[in-house]
Formats: structure tokens, C-alpha cells, sequence
């Protein structure tokens, strides 16, 4: 029986073949619609500051639409694998859309095949043997008990010397917590206070994904810039001058 499984495993599972980083960037399973954020997201350098190799475990947490998904799945497909923790359903809602959402996404194609899906707020620290967990744009909506959980999560879940990547808004310095709920902006301080709270070592910090035309000062907050556009055709010139956010981008390691 166990040889019949693995036989059929084999032949379901399509051919794979290692591609580079750049090659996944450049995979026609992309959406033009995400293509069309490189300039403001940077993956190729953000991806590469954060140290991740094609042979790594990868987590991603909140992975929303699955912009980075895209690209770390074929990345890591070969040689690697990925995990990703979204919205539990059950919640209903806004969570419970986006999470159909992506999982549909991730049933469309083969390509996504080897994806692993399951809830942020479960234990994901059970996982084993993880090199890597990334987020990106996602500690606004973490800000309070739910960091300190995902965070603990995080820690325990990732192997001594792994990475931690976190990209987010960034905020003006002595932001309060309502101050960042309310406007998505997060104190580049109180992110690196949090990590080292949970245990994590703050390693470097990077300007790829900065942007020095961004006020962070807008009636709907960052939703007011691209792609959200919450303001709609009220001064959409202008903000999608400005373009995407100012962002932080910062590297922890688990001792």
C-alpha cells in the first residue's frame, strides 16, 4: 500500500526544477496586477536581505492576497518548502473572504501545490526545523495582545539562529497604539522593542523599501496611498505620485 501512495504522490506531483530568485520574480504564475508593485516592494533585494535561500523552511505570515506567495513558493519549490498562517474562517467576516480567497488561489494553480496553509491564530509553533519567518505589512494589525501572540508563536516556533524578517509602514517616531491602529503606521522603535521583547536579536536594518515622498499625514491613512486608494478619485494624482509607503525593513535573528 505505502508503495502505491508514494508511486501516486509521484505521479500527481508535476516535474519540478530549481529556478534562482530572479526567475521566480519573473514566473508567469505572477498576477500583472501584483507585477506591477516591484518597484515600490523591491522582493529581489528585500528577499536577499533577508537571507532567504532556495533549500529554506519559509514561513509567511498573513499573507493576504498572496502577493509574496507568488514569488516564495516557486522560489522554495525545488529544494525548499513553504508554510503559510492566515486568517482562520471560522472568524467570519473580512477574514473569513480573504482567507477563501487565497485558498482558492492556491487551489487554481499546480504551481502552488506544495503550499502549506493553516491558521495564525493556532499554535503554529508545533511546526518543526523552521529557517525563516516572514511578514510584511502586517504589525498594524497586530499592534497589542496579538503581537505579543504571534511574536511568542514566532520565537518558538523558528530554529536557534533563524531569521526573522519584518517589513511594515513606517510611522513617525512616539506613535501611540491607537495612533498606529487608526493611521497603519508603525514607530520603526516599537517594532524593534517588541522583537527583543519576545527574545528575538536585532541584526541590521534596511532603506530598500523607504520612500522619502510619503507625508504619512492623510484623512484614511495609508489606505489613502496606492494600491488602496481609499480616498478614491479625491487627489488620486497625487497620491499616486507619492506611491506606495514609506516602509521599514528589519532582520532578527533566535540566538
Amino acid at each position: 500500500m505505502k508503495k502505491i501512495i508514494s508511486l501516486l504522490f509521484f505521479i500527481l506531483i508535476p516535474s519540478i526544477e530549481a529556478i534562482t530568485l530572479k526567475e521566480a520574480i519573473s514566473s508567469d504564475i505572477r498576477s500583472e496586477k501584483n507585477i506591477l508593485r516591484d518597484p515600490y516592494r523591491n522582493p529581489y533585494e528585500t528577499i536577499n536581505f533577508f537571507g532567504i535561500k532556495a533549500n529554506m523552511k519559509v514561513l509567511e505570515l498573513s499573507p493576504g492576497s498572496g502577493w509574496y506567495t507568488e514569488i516564495l513558493s516557486q522560489y522554495l519549490l525545488d529544494e525548499g518548502e513553504l508554510l503559510v498562517a492566515h486568517f482562520n474562517p471560522e472568524n467570519g467576516g473580512y477574514q473569513k473572504r480573504s482567507r477563501l480567497a487565497f485558498d482558492n488561489k492556491m487551489n487554481s494553480n499546480k504551481a502552488f501545490l506544495k503550499v502549506k496553509t493553516f491558521n495564525i491564530d493556532s499554535n503554529f509553533s508545533e511546526q518543526e526545523g523552521i529557517d525563516a519567518i516572514l511578514t510584511f505589512r502586517n504589525l498594524h494589525n497586530w499592534v497589542g495582545p496579538t503581537m505579543d501572540s504571534i511574536f511568542k508563536n514566532s520565537f518558538d516556533a523558528l530554529s536557534s539562529g533563524g531569521i526573522f524578517g519584518v517589513v511594515e509602514h513606517r510611522g513617525k517616531k512616539g506613535l501611540s497604539v491607537a495612533e498606529m491602529k487608526k493611521t497603519g503606521y508603525v514607530s520603526e522603535d516599537y517594532a524593534i522593542k517588541e522583537a527583543e521583547k519576545h527574545g528575538f536579536i536585532f541584526v541590521a536594518k534596511s532603506e530598500i523599501n523607504a520612500n522619502s515622498k510619503d507625508l504619512k499625514e492623510y484623512p484614511k491613512g495609508v489606505w489613502t496611498l496606492p494600491p488602496s486608494l481609499r480616498m478614491k478619485e479625491v487627489n488620486a494624482a497625487t497620491y499616486l505620485a507619492i506611491g506606495e509607503s514609506d516602509r521599514f525593513t528589519l532582520l532578527f535573528r533566535k540566538p
